[in-house]
């Protein structure tokens, strides 16, 4: 007597492999957005120390002569790769010509950042660092 083979629906070969190709798609996308989300917090902590690296150049302004364009510079500087060109701004209200001591300057840093899994833009908009000193 021969066996003969019933190929039914509760046969379960190759389960697994369907299982995963239809979850893998989704927890590629998932890592991808991990990996961008941590991209674009290295780049706040990046324009936060710029912003901080400024201020602290700035509050010498009033004694050594520093200059907008060196703040601003000190800024790029302390940035590591990001291009800060016309992204940095340096003020102070009540003193422009950053000359009397005491007076406060801001320095304000705004970078342009963009998440996007798989071509699809999940979160875009600026990161922003203001920094407020006193003139020494």
């Amino acid at each position: 007597m021969t066996r003969r083979r019933r190929i039914g629906l509760h046969e379960e070969d190759g389960q697994a492999a369907v299982e995963f190709a239809l979850i893998a798609p989704v927890l590629i996308a998932l890592l991808l957005a991990i990996i961008q989300a941590g991209v674009a917090f290295n780049h706040y902590l990046a324009v936060t120390d710029a912003a901080r690296a400024a201020a602290r150049q700035a509050v010498e302004a009033r004694v050594a002569g520093v200059t907008v364009a060196q703040i601003q510079q000190a800024a790029q500087n302390a940035a590591g790769g990001l291009d800060l060109t016309g992204r940095v701004t340096v003020a102070d209200p009540t003193d422009p010509t950053f000359s009397t001591s005491g007076s406060s300057v801001t320095v304000t840093v705004v970078y342009p950042y963009s998440i996007s899994v798989l071509g699809w833009a999940v979160a875009s908009g600026n990161l922003q660092s203001t920094m407020t000193d006193r003139l020494e």
